[in-house]
């Protein structure tokens, strides 16, 4: 906990699967977040040392990677977030290891976050279909033929799915991550 935070997600395991090219504060602000809120946050990527971010128009500040995909299991996390920008997602969904952790992941039940570009990686691991959801408004065309019903709005929870459009939908994302890892399912 910081000095500023509680311990509301104290127990909590979140893992914040990435690679080279996310957007910086999709991935850094939630991280935060959660962490000032209790929980114990894993950035799980493709490569071990560090991913570098992209800020708005141009590269960003590397992170540190705690986890490999190779080295997670579904069952260790109560959350998984999917920040966007348009390389790291596009990367992602071509990576079977991440889109079967991501697809089985989604049948858990448990929170599942996308923003920006994220949701890219969920149409991949074919689990729209049916869902309500947002985006980054260029990925619109790209849910609804994958059967999801999307919407312009800052946040769209159904079931165990949280979305958002952009960074300026930071704090409502964060805060039904929050939401649902601390209402009883």
């Amino acid at each position: 906990m910081s000095l500023f935070g509680t311990d509301k997600l104290k127990g909590k395991r979140v893992a914040i699967i990435a690679t080279d090219g996310f957007e910086q504060v999709e991935l850094t602000e939630p991280q935060k977040y959660l962490k000032n809120e209790g929980a114990e946050v894993d950035v799980v990527s493709l490569k071990s040392g560090s991913i570098k971010g992209w800020d708005m128009t141009d590269w960003g500040d590397k992170v540190d990677v705690d986890k490999t995909i190779d080295e997670v299991k579904v069952e260790d996390y109560d959350a998984l977030v999917l920040p966007g920008g348009q390389i790291n997602p596009d990367k992602l969904r071509l990576e079977p290891s991440v889109v079967d952790f991501v697809r089985e992941f989604a049948h858990t039940g448990k929170p599942l976050a996308a923003i920006c570009h994220g949701p890219w990686t969920l149409i991949e691991a074919d689990v729209v279909r049916g869902k309500h959801m947002t985006s980054w408004p260029s990925l619109k065309t790209d849910l609804r033929n994958a059967g999801a019903e999307w919407q312009d709005s800052e946040v769209v929870v159904d079931g165990n799915f949280i979305t958002s459009r952009k960074p300026d939908d930071l704090k409502a994302f964060n805060q039904k991550i929050e939401e649902l890892l601390t209402t009883p399912r």
